[in-house]
């Protein structure tokens, strides 16, 4: 199977200056690119002005965070004590880890056994290690998941939603720092996979450590919160007891839903079958399709999120026995049309925003 390369994620393509080397090498070996990824550059960016949501007061609110969460990246990496001494056994270390990150506010839990596939294969988010291979070290990665506000992810694609979204990225980034810095305050490696400094695929180590399964927009959807959360990852050698992905019947229930797909702004979610790529059977998304409502938008849209049924609290005695029973998929996708003609919005203004 072959390890996808970050020098091809969008947010790395817009990080790469026109007429800078990381540009020319970039395009020369896809120029097929280029065009649109130029195009895409020429708009608006992410809460700027001249994008459809754009608010002077509101739409800095996400900018700032991402900035900060920019500015604390850099601790993800750091040198191990020297003694290893006060290391618990595994099933101590794992038992402990996850009440850790529980305590700091992760609703889901899990430890992966990790595989090179999982990893990037080169760096390109950031000109500075552009093109730099990345080699899989650690044997352990632990997962936890942190909820997004549904009240605010309903009110996609509106700035709140963003808000919710990066505030997701701002608690998982702090869980894995604390837990990453008290791993190597036990004298073992512990790297911490957050915004922006991610060297793997979030998603496939979440389900791989069974934290849920990825559904037909890309994105991990768990049993209770469905879609509506954010991934960190500390990967390490601490020895950790792996556990096993549990899959509950996510592949079947999105062939009969299609909500994502039917509600996207900007068709990037398929409406057929999974196809294999790069050795992995999954749905396609299309980037570049996803990536131009964000730009139009100012936001990062959300709607597959507020669309998808399982972002809604769906009844978990009918989620446990759906793998089992495609008469409760059917009952389950039923009873949330009924009660959506698409997908649940909410209308109502955040009440501490600015009247304007």
């Amino acid at each position: 199977m072959k390890r996808f390369d970050e020098r091809d994620i969008m947010f790395a393509r817009m990080n790469y200056k026109p007429g800078s080397p990381e540009y020319e090498d970039y395009y020369q070996r896809h120029p097929d690119l280029k065009e649109i990824d130029d195009a895409l550059r020429a708009m608006p960016d992410l809460g700027e002005e001249g994008s459809a949501t754009y608010h002077p007061v509101h739409s800095p609110l996400v900018g700032s965070t991402y900035a900060f969460l920019s500015d604390i990246k850099h601790l993800s990496e750091g040198v191990p004590a020297a003694d290893k001494t006060k290391a618990p056994s595994p099933q101590e270390a794992t038992q402990l880890l996850k009440g850790l990150a529980t305590y700091y506010g992760a609703k889901l839990t899990g430890v992966a056994a990790m595989k090179p596939l999982y990893y990037y294969s080169h760096r390109g988010r950031e000109t500075v290690n552009y093109g730099d291979p990345v080699t899989p070290v650690h044997p352990f990665g632990l997962v936890f998941a942190v909820e997004m506000e549904k009240d605010m992810i309903l009110r996609a694609p509106g700035t709140p939603e963003s808000l919710a979204a990066v505030k997701g990225y701002v608690d998982a980034g702090v869980i894995g720092m604390v837990l990453s810095y008290y791993i190597r305050s036990l004298g073992f490696e512990a790297r911490n996979h957050m915004d922006g400094n991610y060297l793997l695929i979030a998603p496939l180590v979440a389900q791989e450590a069974g934290l849920g399964e990825i559904g037909r927009h890309g994105l991990l959807i768990t049993k209770k919160y469905g879609p509506r959360v954010r991934l960190g990852i500390v990967t390490t050698d601490l020895p950790l007891v792996p556990d096993s992905p549990h899959p509950f019947g996510i592949t079947a229930f999105c062939r009969i839903c299609n909500l994502c797909s039917a509600s996207c702004p900007g068709k990037a979610i398929p409406s057929g079958e999974r196809t294999e790529i790069d050795g992995v059977l999954r749905w396609k998304i299309s980037d570049t399709a996803c990536y131009q409502r964000w730009r139009m938008l100012g936001t990062d849209c959300g709607i597959c999120l507020a669309s998808c049924p399982f972002t809604s609290e769906l009844d978990q005695q009918k989620v446990e026995a759906m793998a089992s029973s495609p008469s409760i998929m059917h009952q389950l996708i039923r009873e949330f049309n009924q009660r959506h003609k698409l997908r649940p919005v909410n209308r109502e203004p955040v009440d501490w925003f600015v009247k304007t």
